[in-house]
């Protein structure tokens, strides 16, 4: 790779920056193999996981700190704090800390989350013994490979077993393997409750504080620095830390990838006229959103089969921020019809990207989108046609259509046992509804339930006598707020609503 830090100038203009890389490198030359494979599991928050997996040396690793704005000549501390936690203290002369210096900022400074210190701290402690005995209790979830307990616990955490709020796995195991452990488990839920509620004191302090009192002050003079600041800079950077942690992250290389399934001809069923509007709008608009779009007409179960398998294991997955995906087909109460009148259960096909299935996608939002009816039933309350097949009188609930995991959204075109209706011509009222949706409310910064909410509210109040009530279901633990696009979408080029 290009590094940044081997391209240094001797001229006087650079010297500064020279000096901060020669300090670099010197750091570097101070930590072996052990000490960089602690340094990447350490920044697994705040560099690319592939990148990690490509670095070799402590000086890549800095090279992507400073591409992540996270590492400069002025802004030092994190490296400090990494070193800190690594017990490499005599490395922070290097970076003109003491030990004493980066205990006093780390409470208001410190970027390492609670949780990854847990797992370094556990790993430091995890015996050659219990490691093995680990491994054992838990083998059918890791791969056949030499491990370390830093990467026993990464690969854990890979596997969606362990985050920061579920703990349960890792609490079994100390328990049964080494129980001196729980103390540390214990301790750490204990900071992670009060930092909750220290940001959440914060966010009340900002929401109660008049928006003028929270700057400096200026003309006022003497009274005016008199008066007590609402708002410190440390609860500025709480508040800002609490809002990333109610948010998922969407900071990636990538977008993420939009797939749309758009069954249109059958073998028996009717044509799906107007399905083609439906996928031309979910893809302008998710093109304008920033995703890499990708549409299939008329699947067969075995060409499903095959897009699954291709977006299970897809490497893009790694630098996008989220996955959707999109069905226009027939349907009966949890489960979709393929092209050739394959019927095929919801969950069979989000199964397909659960944390273990799809590692790349752990903690990230996966949505599906479906336009298809749950059963034959009318909503009582335009000629209209209906998406359904004859359909079983009882039903399972809605919730064993997704998989048990966190991280999930599932919009149905309808409540189960119903109809979803398609215009022949301008297109399903769901799918037209979900596009003008996101047109209009991404800008206003509204989160993904805010918005199918209003979906709701749309499509009910369409019709005469027949009626249509979407509904989403999720296990979603953050708001899904998409980036406003720079530039704005004319639907109706695309003769959408």
């Amino acid at each position: 790779m290009s590094f940044q830090l081997r391209n240094w100038s001797s001229s006087s203009d650079d010297n500064g920056r020279g000096n901060f890389r020669r300090r670099l490198l010197n750091i570097d030359s101070h930590l072996g193999d052990q000490e960089v494979e602690q340094l990447k599991f350490l920044c697994r928050d705040f560099i690319p996981h592939k990148k990690l997996e490509r670095s070799r040396s402590a000086l890549d690793i800095f090279d992507h700190l400073m591409t992540e704005e996270l590492l400069s000549e002025k802004d030092l501390f994190l490296l400090a704090e990494l070193l800190y936690i690594m017990q490499q203290s005599s490395l922070l002369k290097h970076l003109n800390y003491t030990k004493e210096q980066v205990e006093k900022l780390l409470p208001t400074q410190k970027k390492v989350s609670l949780f990854r210190n847990l797992l370094y701290e556990l790993s430091e402690n995890i015996d050659s013994e219990s490691l093995k005995s680990m491994i054992f209790l838990v083998q059918e979830l890791l791969p056949k490979v030499q491990m370390t307990s830093l990467s026993f616990l990464e690969h854990l955490e890979k596997q969606a077993q362990i985050d920061g709020d579920n703990l349960t796995v890792l609490e079994n195991l100390c328990t049964d393997v080494a129980p001196n452990l729980m103390r540390k488990i214990e301790k750490y839920k204990r900071e992670k409750e009060a930092e909750q509620k220290s940001k959440l004191r914060a966010r009340e302090v900002a929401v109660s504080a008049p928006a003028p009192t929270c700057c400096v002050p200026g003309a006022e003079g003497a009274k005016g620095l008199q008066e007590e600041r609402l708002l410190s800079g440390s609860d500025f950077q709480q508040l800002l830390i609490l809002t990333e942690e109610t948010v998922y992250k969407m900071d990636h290389k990538h977008r993420g990838y939009c797939v749309i399934i758009n069954n249109y001809k059958f073998i028996s069923l009717s044509e799906r006229q107007g399905t083609n509007k439906d996928a031309e709008c979910l893809k302008h608009v998710f093109q304008w959103l920033g995703f890499t779009v990708d549409m299939h007409a008329d699947v067969t179960k075995s060409c499903l089969d095959t897009v699954l398998q291709k977006y299970k294991s897809h490497p893009g997955h790694a630098d996008g921020d989220c996955f959707v995906f999109c069905v226009l087909t027939h349907g009966k109460f949890g489960a979709v019809y393929s092209s050739d009148e394959t019927l095929i259960p919801i969950r069979e096909i989000m199964s397909h990207f659960t944390a273990q299935q799809c590692p790349s996608l752990a903690n990230k939002p996966k949505l599906f989108f479906i336009q298809a009816c749950q059963g034959e039933e009318i909503q009582s309350s335009v000629f209209i046609e209906a998406d359904a097949v004859n359909s079983e009188p009882t039903h399972t609930p809605l919730q064993d259509s997704i998989p048990d995991e966190a991280d999930f959204l599932l919009g149905l075109a309808t409540v189960p046992g119903y109809v979803s209706f398609r215009h022949k011509t301008k297109g399903s009222w769901y799918i037209q509804a979900l596009c003008k949706y996101l047109k209009e409310w991404v800008p206003r910064h509204e989160d993904i339930l805010s918005i199918l909410t209003a979906v709701n509210d749309d499509v009910s109040r369409q019709g005469g006598t027949k009626k249509q009530m979407p509904q989403p279901v999720f296990t979603l633990r953050k708001k899904v707020r998409f980036p406003v696009p720079q530039k704005e979408l004319l639907l109706e080029s695309f003769h959408c609503s």
